[in-house]
């Protein structure tokens, strides 16, 4: 007589969502999903006012009504006040933040495009190259940044292409250094070997093969140094070195203002708040990104 044994009743799993909730991994992709929304928001809060200022009905940013200068903000229909000559400071804000965009963006790009051929041509070329383009480095992160600045545009003029430029030169460096980095790694991988065995010449193995792997994480540090550029701009024109007038830049808006600090506050606070909601977003959004790039290529690898 045979006897059947009943199969065991299945175990319960000790991964439980309250488990799960509380893994580091889980908390990393929910800190990162605030960060990316967190910094797109603020961005956006920043971005669409300024791109949509001339749409907007305000009125001209340097329209001057001098019976109603340091309106405190939400009198009279206006939003930020007006300033010591009764212009309206939210049109000169939204104004102003389409030259210093204009010029940080304009900056990070070509900044960007000289940082990853210079860090791409170290890093897959080695020798004299990699010698010259790390010695150029070194030399360029050893002087102090603003000095440098100031120094170029003094002697060029504060006009918004030599702003454009000098801002570009002292951020290329970062951009190259990540480049150079990126394609050590990635000249070793096994594609690269063979896209030589096959006689491919080493210029288009860089340029087909080894470049679109390193534009985006790259790209990410352009990201970043948006803020950068935005803050270095903002510091030539709050001392005096920035784009001339009638541009009306956030820099400017603070020094102009700077002398009513103690009675007209929202002169200097505003743009201020501005500029600091703008660079906080585009850090959080860079970071975010980063954050999520590095998770993909782990999973990838």
């Amino acid at each position: 007589m045979t006897t059947t044994t009943q199969p065991s009743p299945p175990r319960p799993s000790a991964v439980t969502p309250e488990v799960l909730a509380a893994a580091p991994a889980t908390r990393h992709r929910a800190a990162n999903r605030f960060k990316l929304w967190a910094g797109s928001i603020c961005t956006l809060v920043v971005v669409l006012p300024i791109l949509l200022a001339g749409f907007l009905p305000l009125p001209g940013p340097d329209a001057q009504d001098l019976g109603r200068r340091r309106l405190p903000p939400f009198t009279d229909g206006h939003l930020f006040g007006t300033d010591q000559l009764g212009r309206d400071l939210l049109s000169r804000v939204l104004h102003g933040g389409q030259v210093s965009l204009t010029i940080g963006v304009l900056a990070v790009l070509v900044s960007g495009v000289i940082g990853v051929l210079a860090g791409a041509a170290a890093g897959y070329f080695g020798g004299w190259v990699d010698t010259a383009v790390s010695r150029l480095l070194e030399a360029q992160l050893s002087l102090p940044l603003l000095m440098m600045l100031l120094l170029v545009v003094a002697l060029f003029g504060p006009s918004v292409p030599v702003i454009t430029f000098v801002i570009a030169i002292a951020q290329w460096p970062e951009i190259a250094r990540l480049t150079r980095s990126l394609v050590l790694v990635e000249r070793e991988k096994p594609y690269v070997a063979a896209a030589r065995v096959l006689g491919l010449h080493r210029f288009t193995i860089l340029a087909r093969h080894v470049l679109p792997n390193v534009v985006r994480p790259a790209s990410l540090v352009v990201l970043l140094l948006l803020a950068q550029a935005v803050l270095l701009e903002s510091a030539l024109s709050y001392l005096g070195a920035g784009p001339q007038r009638p541009f009306a830049t956030w820099g400017r808006i603070i020094s102009d203002g700077q002398d009513y600090i103690t009675t007209s506050w929202w002169l200097i606070t505003l743009p201020g708040l501005v500029i600091v909601l703008l660079v906080v977003g585009v850090n959080l959004l860079g970071d975010a990104l980063r954050d999520r790039t590095r998770r993909t290529r782990k999973a990838d690898a």
